[in-house]
């Protein structure tokens, strides 16, 4: 938590020196070397950090990190504050630029004095540090294999995972012993499974040896070959070196075939020690692995033979609940225990370690009341747990993080329970949190992150794009998200209040036009007052709820701060957004101003007529979300939130909004959304202004009017990759995309109503193009062909007309994804030569097409056809291209079937079809209906 800090106090210091447009520029031109020094101060302490967590053995390091926690809030506090002060008074003359350098140099000196004193103790704490991790290196580690495989374990369900495992343990491989990982989150039963098959008695007859050791996050080498030794040859061998035990265990195991089991294995390092020990010619021999770091199976494993844990099905959770709670019942279970008992399964959302923790305490409860009780809240009945097992494994994980993956996935504790998370919105979010390092590629770095988790198997990935490539979304287990509240209310990272807003009967206000002195009840005021503690809320009770909710979240009080001190509780809260609920109104004038260090402003659920003037005094502002049903006017001062990165304004206006050209001013602008909008010309100035009157850092921008794709405007967005244009149907606009050509970094284009193109020339870079409601000949697609990069193309909507698409010799190259979606189209004469490497083939409501081209059968690389609501004429067509498959002896294709809804009420359901003949059947049945 306390480098997490770091990182966003020098994000702050690194801002200030590094744009050259500020409104106090000179100010900060006058103290560029005490800013300098203090930068370099912050980032040598972040690196003795950073580098001294990985061997936190001290417990004295604890004590630091909340001092370098509460300092560096407290540091970049006072500059932020300083600022805003100064640049307040500044715009309304209240302050000579000679008080204000003697201001901000007296905060200046004071902050690095903080800054020196906690760098002095760390050097105090490293020394101690290092003498305690010495010490540690050489403690005992008394767990032993036979403990571990001695304990009863219960193996329910996973029949397919055990065959599975078992088939890749015995069948004959020749060359090296082949590593097999078991890969899944704490508590998804790595641990059972292996014991389960390695005491499978054709595993034990099938080797020669079989030795098991289970490893720590600190890992032993000496303990590891003292273990595995144990299980192979008996008797003490402790008093041999790590050199001696290490040639005993290659001599025990060369020539052999054996089977070495190495449990709970945390990082790339630990299987770099231990694989050395391994003789590398027996034949047929198997090392397997459980880990909860997808990067280490990855890693070890080089014939693909990971096995990836899943949650358990209803059936499967059920069945291990009863096998416990009912262990040592003999008469049939009674029907009402039954249905309660399947109730608090479901509820456990497939962890084996929660079914199993729920199912034994509940052994000694024998009233149905006690179970009808637990399950109303199982989770609470699972953290009340005495022995605290889910907390403890869940905690392992947690604490083997480092800081700033600790601060990224607590994250997920702000969001409604059981929600699954746009991707892009979250990232969007730690970026302006500051929990990134400014220094580095933004999005890289929150990918790397949200990958991190992943691979670790603390968050896990809802939606994917079509091609398989992005994670469109990702949610958590809900003991990990009990864990993240848990660290959360413990203050020491940022406090979260909620802010509700009583529903209105009143169906239209306007903010501004709510008198300050008579605020009539659908105008609330945003204070304080309004702050209530934070409460659990699911989706789906937010939306029930009488309430407009806001969550707030706060940077922990310095000890000498006062909670009850209005003005401290207002200055420490740096996000407000919107968690959903219905659309309220709140008063603006007189209250915002004094958030002034919010970096976060989300106010999609708030219904604005005028852009609220008061925003402007949030100069710290990244991330601002509107919404907004009619046109408003952004006012020229907007480049007074120099900090801003992500723009968004929600909602449908009738017409474009059109910015200022002062817009331009937002350097730091990386992502910016509107229904529709013009952007001005760049101003006319001199080259060495220009460079700072642009979209430097830009990625994504829609949806911008095809008028504005002049050579002007794009040479201000020349670094954005991905852009959406929405055109007008009563328009026709020619000739003008051509200076797309200018976007070389251009990977994403999105076509919104845009009619009668003319010749284009796209870039080349362009991996996905997505257009709707173009209206182009189907011919026009040879063009598209040529894209030398194109990777997925999504038609919707009448993206193109006409009844028959017959390509030319045209080849899409390297086109993986083809979406049609509601269109005309009748014939499709394609051959596999025009889509050589294609894998999904997605077809929606085409309810004119009469067959998918049986070429596409001679796609080697077709891995899945999916039709959405389209006539039974296609399955029938997908279907022999699916037997034709099978009949060259490929592995067949999926066919992925979701029937048409006869009503919008209907549910989507999707059937899938990985053989033929269940497919033939199914079509068989639909044609007899």
């Amino acid at each position: 938590m306390a480098y997490a800090s770091l990182i966003s106090l020098k994000t702050t210091i690194k801002s200030l020196l590094m744009t050259s447009n500020l409104p106090m520029q000179s100010l900060i031109c006058d103290h560029k070397e005490e800013l300098w020094a203090l930068h370099e101060k912050v980032s040598s302490l972040g690196l003795f950090l950073n580098n001294f967590e990985k061997n936190n053995v001290s417990g004295e390091m604890t004590d630091l990190e909340v001092q370098v926690k509460e300092v560096a809030s407290a540091v970049e506090y006072t500059i932020q504050l300083r600022l805003t002060e100064i640049e307040m008074a500044n715009t309304k003359n209240n302050v000579s630029g000679e008080i204000e350098g003697l201001n901000f140099h007296h905060s200046l000196q004071q902050v690095a004095v903080d800054i020196d004193r906690v760098r002095k103790e760390s050097t105090k704490i490293r020394d101690k540090g290092k003498q305690a991790s010495e010490e540690s290196s050489v403690r005992d580690f008394s767990s032993s294999a036979n403990d571990i495989l001695n304990v009863k374990n219960i193996m329910v369900g996973r029949g397919d995972q055990r065959e599975r495992l078992l088939e890749d343990l015995t069948r004959g491989y020749s060359g090296e012993p082949k590593v097999i990982p078991i890969i899944g989150m704490g508590g998804i039963g790595k641990t059972t499974l292996a014991i389960e098959v390695y005491n499978d008695a054709h595993v034990r007859s099938h080797f020669d040896v079989c030795a098991w050791a289970t490893l720590s996050q600190q890992h032993n080498v000496k303990e590891i070959l003292l273990n595995l030794l144990r299980s192979t040859k008996g008797g003490a061998f402790d008093m041999l070196d790590e050199a001696e035990l290490a040639d005993m265990l290659r001599k025990s195991l060369y020539g052999k075939r054996y089977l070495i089991v190495m449990d709970d294995i945390w990082s790339i390092k630990a299987w770099d020690d231990v694989r050395r020990f391994f003789p590398s010619q027996n034949k047929g021999s198997r090392i397997l692995l459980t880990t909860r770091n997808n990067e280490v199976a990855c890693y070890a494993n080089t014939e693909n033979l990971s096995l990836q844990m899943s949650f358990m099905d209803q059936d499967e959770s059920w069945n291990l609940f009863k096998s416990v709670a009912f262990a040592n019942e003999a008469l049939p279970l009674p029907s009402e225990f039954e249905n309660i008992g399947k109730k608090i399964a479901e509820k456990s959302h497939g962890l084996p370690l929660t079914i199993v923790v729920v199912a034994g305490l509940l052994k000694s409860k024998k009233t149905i009341e006690d179970w009808e009780s637990v399950a109303k809240d199982v989770k609470s009945f699972v953290n009340n747990d005495p022995d605290e097992q889910c907390s403890h494994v869940l905690g392992l994980s947690y604490n083997h993080l480092t800081s700033d993956l600790k601060t990224c996935l607590l994250y997920f504790g702000i969001f409604p329970e059981d929600s699954e998370i746009p991707v892009n919105h979250l990232k969007r979010l730690w970026m302006a949190e500051g929990f990134l390092n400014f220094e580095n590629d933004l999005e890289g770095e929150a990918d790397k992150c949200l990958q991190d988790l992943i691979n670790r198997c603390l968050v896990h990935v809802s939606n994917k794009s079509r091609d398989e490539t992005k994670i469109i979304s990702c949610k958590v287990h809900d003991l990990i998200y009990d864990l993240c509240l848990r660290q959360i209310q413990r203050g020491n990272l940022f406090i979260i209040k909620d802010i509700l807003f009583e529903k209105s009967d009143v169906k239209k206000a306007q903010i501004n036009d709510c008198d300050p002195n008579h605020v009539p009840s659908v105008c609330q005021p945003l204070s304080r007052h309004n702050m209530q503690p934070f409460k659990r809320w699911t989706g789906d009770e937010i939306h029930g709820s009488p309430y407009g909710l806001y969550r707030a979240f706060l940077t922990p009080g310095h000890h000498e701060w006062r909670d009850d001190d209005d003005n401290n509780l207002l200055k420490r809260t740096c996000s407000i957004f919107s968690l959903g609920g219905f659309f309220s109104t709140f008063v603006l004038q007189s209250e915002l101003i004094h958030f002034k260090l919010l970096k976060i402003l989300d106010l999609t659920h708030i219904r604005i007529y005028s852009f609220p003037l008061q925003i402007l005094s949030l100069i710290w502002l990244r991330y601002l979300a509107l919404f907004c049903s009619e046109i408003f006017d952004v006012t020229p001062e907007i480049c007074r939130l120099w900090n801003l990165q992500t723009f968004i304004v929600e909602g449908y206006p009738p017409s474009y909004l059109t910015f200022p050209e002062q817009i331009w001013g937002l350097r730091r602008l990386r992502y910016l959304k509107l229904h529709k909008f013009h952007l001005p010309n760049q101003p006319s100035v001199s080259v060495d202004k220009a460079r700072h009157m642009s979209f430097s850092n830009i990625q994504s921008i829609s949806y911008l009017s095809p008028l504005c794709c002049t050579k002007e405007v794009l040479s201000g967005i020349q670094n954005v990759k991905k852009i959406g244009i929405k055109g007008n149907q009563n328009i026709s606009e020619s000739g003008i995309f051509n200076n797309l050509v200018i976007l070389q970094q251009l990977e994403t284009l999105t076509v919104r109503k845009f009619y009668n193109w003319s010749a284009v020339t796209i870039p080349t870079t362009l991996k996905k193009l997505k257009l709707y409601k173009t209206f182009l000949r189907w011919s026009y697609l040879d063009i598209i062909a040529e894209l030398p990069n194109l990777e997925v193309l999504k038609l919707v909507l009448n993206a193109c007309h006409g009844e028959e698409w017959d390509p030319n010799v045209r080849v899409f190259t390297q086109l993986k994804v083809l979406l049609i979606q509601a269109n005309y189209l009748e014939s499709w004469k394609a051959t596999n030569d025009n889509f050589p490497v294609l894998e999904r083939l997605v077809l929606g409501s085409c309810s004119y097409l009469k067959e998918i081209p049986i070429e596409f059968a001679d796609i080697n690389t077709l891995q899945l056809i999916e039709l959405d609501s389209c006539p039974p004429i296609l399955a029938e067509s997908a279907a022999r291209i699916q037997q034709e498959q099978e009949d060259l002896g490929n592995d067949p294709i999926d066919v992925h079937i979701i029937p048409i809804r006869h009503t919008l009420d209907e549910p989507k359901k999707k059937i899938i079809f990985s053989r033929h003949s269940s497919l033939d059947k199914w079509v068989k049945c639909q044609s007899s209906n």
